[in-house]
């Protein structure tokens, strides 16, 4: 993995959130020759300059992905994109959806025409589960910027830029996740609100994320959705879990935190899927990883390519409602290794 980073100049979109800044600590650790992170944020930006502003090859740039002129200088002379730059968050996307057209969608189109001109190596978008069946806006953007990826294999013509997308779930404490949420609930005395106890979300750590990104950049071709073979949990587990833990350290006791039921938000589901039947019926399996190949037929060539041994899967579909459920002392001992409880 330190071969695909070092003495690379790369760009991070998005670069000053949860995972973006967490991806920046990662990747210098492999030596990189430039590392820029572009962010329409610019306190994030300010606070980590605070952080890392010592390294000389660490580059810190305002500026949105919408904004097709900026991505050009951004974009000058880099050799890797990790396109993490998103609106996220189902509710304000629900509200807001054009919002989400103009990031999500076409914010990935100026990516992708600036790295085909650029002749950039390789790009590779963070999607999410939500883009799986979606049904919400969030989702549809979503899917939506997988679909431009995948299609930009085609779209470049003879240009030698590699375009792949990872799926993620929820990762575990990310800004703007339920587990910060919770939090602060359970240190106001509660009480702590979900849409359902039985609701399934797909989880994985920062690390888990780091590193699947990383290994899918090997892996690519162009043209992948990398999934990860992550468990989920119960939603209501969760609320438990975290009641039980730090209920105390706020001086109250468990039993006094009422976990309330408020029915679904706009545009949530009950369960997330990571792959679906469809998806199936064209994808690949790995010990670790499903790797769904692009439906354009001019594309899956890519058939031929060695996924480190990778066969048919040989389940249909992915959901949360199927995938291994973690145990609240799983949950707990996943809280603890990210330093949450």
């Amino acid at each position: 993995m330190k071969n695909i980073f070092k003495n690379k100049k790369i760009l991070i979109t998005g670069g000053a959130g949860s995972f973006g800044s967490a991806m920046l600590e990662y990747i210098l650790k492999f030596k990189p020759a430039v590392l820029r992170i572009l962010d329409h944020n610019e306190e994030r930006l300010f606070h980590l300059e605070q952080k890392f502003g010592e390294y000389e090859n660490v580059r810190l740039l305002v500026g949105d992905i919408r904004n097709k002129d900026r991505l050009k200088r951004a974009i000058e002379g880099i050799e890797i994109v990790i396109h993490a730059a998103a609106l996220k968050h189902v509710r304000s996307c629900e509200y807001n959806p054009f919002e989400a057209v103009r990031t999500n969608i076409l914010g990935t189109q100026n990516l992708i025409d600036v790295a085909i001109d650029e002749e950039v190596e390789k790009v590779m978008l963070t999607s999410t589960d939500k883009a799986a069946n979606p049904t919400n806006v969030m989702g549809v953007s979503k899917l939506m910027a997988e679909k431009l990826i995948v299609a930009a294999n085609y779209y470049k013509g003879h240009r030698k830029t590699i375009f792949s997308c990872v799926r993620f779930g929820n990762v575990v404490g990310s800004s703007g996740s339920v587990i910060p949420l919770f939090r602060e609930q359970i240190k106001k005395g509660g009480p702590i609100t979900i849409t359902n106890s039985n609701m399934t979300r797909f989880v994985l750590s920062m690390k888990e994320s780091l590193e699947l990104v990383v290994k899918s950049m090997e892996l690519a071709h162009g043209g992948e959705v990398f999934i990860l073979k992550m468990p989920s949990l119960k939603i209501g587990d969760l609320a438990e879990v975290m009641v039980n833990e730090l209920a105390p350290k706020y001086d109250f006791k468990p039993q006094d935190i009422e976990i309330k039921k408020i029915g679904a938000k706009a545009g949530e589901k009950f369960h997330e899927d990571l792959m679906t039947e469809e998806e199936s019926t064209r994808s690949l399996e790995t010990e670790e990883y499903f790797i769904v190949l692009p439906q354009l037929k001019e594309l899956l060539e890519i058939d031929r390519f060695n996924y480190n041994h990778a066969k048919k899967p040989l389940q249909k579909s992915f959901s949360s409602q199927n995938a291994r459920l973690l145990s609240k002392e799983e949950i707990r001992e996943l809280l603890r290794e990210e330093g949450l409880i």
